[in-house]
């Protein structure tokens, strides 16, 4: 099984398409982090300043433009923020853009929750 096969199982796929779940779990996202998916965080910087996942690559939601200068074309991104509100419409604008990109439900809690670090 190649990593996007594996990457694509782990995402979910939504009546065998090849499409990815708008949204998943916050266990499931670490593991997609943890096998090579980038993590990004679009909250304010003042919440990125009270702590985040040391992976996350931060771009604010309204800077959301600029993220895929900052990410790999052929990379999943699993999407971040604090409750998961600003992560679903960021990782719709990214879709569009054409990446593979889901939002982590729950937020940077759930994340934590989940196992993933965060450093304050």
């Amino acid at each position: 099984m190649s990593i996007s096969s594996s990457l694509r199982r782990l995402f979910g796929s939504s009546d065998d398409d090849g499409t990815l779940r708008p949204t998943i779990g916050a266990a499931r996202a670490v593991e997609l982090v943890r096998d090579g998916a980038a993590l990004l965080d679009v909250r304010e910087r003042s919440e990125w300043n009270v702590g985040h996942a040391p992976q996350a690559v931060h771009v604010p939601l309204g800077e959301i433009e600029k993220a895929p200068r900052r990410l790999k074309q052929d990379t999943p991104v699993v999407v971040m923020c604090a409750s998961g509100m600003r992560s679903r419409t960021a990782a719709k604008r990214l879709r569009k853009l054409g990446f593979e990109a889901t939002s982590l439900s729950g937020g940077i809690g759930a994340w934590q929750s989940a196992g993933g670090a965060v450093r304050r």
